[in-house]
């Protein structure tokens, strides 16, 4: 009689169990999301000019050998299109990387959904939905980093970028930049700083870093840099020219 009211008593005392399934999640080197500018200011050509750029990047052999010599050998990646506040899009869901065959998946996928973001910039919206993907994912990483591409740093609708960008912050996520100065033309557009407007306003966290292009012969070149420097956690800042 003793050990049965024992037994009771250690079951009643002791924790639901958990099932196996919400235990588990994948171990990944680093959580990316790419958030790429979708806005009024971009073109259905510009759009497919963006994802050749990313789908050449993450196939290429350095960024390919950059995974699979890091710690865990593999990245979870998604790529994301972003424009206003109510317009953010998925493009390629979360895929894990971890060689040449994954990595080629992932740039197939990204060449064939139709365009379905737009609107004016809502940069704050954006590093919300990405934090969101992040968070709500089934994948675990000590190194988590959303990577954000615009050709500005305005910010029409939804919550304002600095509130935006502490909330992720806070949440233990970096927040690196890709400055697109311009696409198909030579020079620079923009009529203030660009670069220094990423600096001050929306990159953030440990590491955080800015990288630009000024053509389309440096665009890809640009992301292939960035992915190399966000997977082997090498902080700085980069001009590509």
């Amino acid at each position: 009689m003793r050990c049965r009211i024992i037994c009771l008593f250690l079951i009643l005392i002791s924790p639901p169990a958990i099932p196996a399934a919400a235990q588990e999640k994948i171990e990944v080197g680093l959580e990316l999301v790419l958030l790429a500018d979708a806005t009024g200011s971009i073109d259905n050509a510009e759009i497919m000019f963006q994802r050749e750029g990313y789908a050449r990047a993450i196939t290429n052999t350095d960024v390919i050998s950059a995974i699979t010599s890091s710690i865990y050998g593999k990245i979870a990646v998604t790529y994301v299109e972003w424009g206003d506040s109510a317009s953010q899009d998925v493009v390629v869901g979360w895929q894990v990387i971890d060689g040449p065959e994954s990595a080629a998946k992932f740039a197939r996928d990204l060449m064939g959904p139709p365009r379905r973001a737009q609107g004016f910039n809502a940069i704050g919206s954006a590093l919300l939905f990405a934090k969101d993907l992040i968070d709500k994912n089934d994948i675990w990483s000590f190194r988590r980093v959303i990577d954000i591409s615009a050709d500005s740093a305005n910010n029409w609708s939804g919550p304002p970028i600095d509130v935006a960008r502490q909330q992720v912050i806070d949440a233990d996520i970096t927040i690196n930049g890709l400055a697109v100065l311009c696409r198909h033309c030579s020079g620079r557009p923009n009529n203030y700083d660009l670069e220094s407007a990423f600096q001050e306003l929306i990159i953030g966290g440990n590491g955080a870093f800015v990288i630009t292009a000024d053509s389309p012969d440096t665009f890809s070149e640009a992301v292939r840099k960035k992915l190399i420097m966000e997977i082997a956690d090498y902080p700085g800042a980069v001009r590509v020219d």
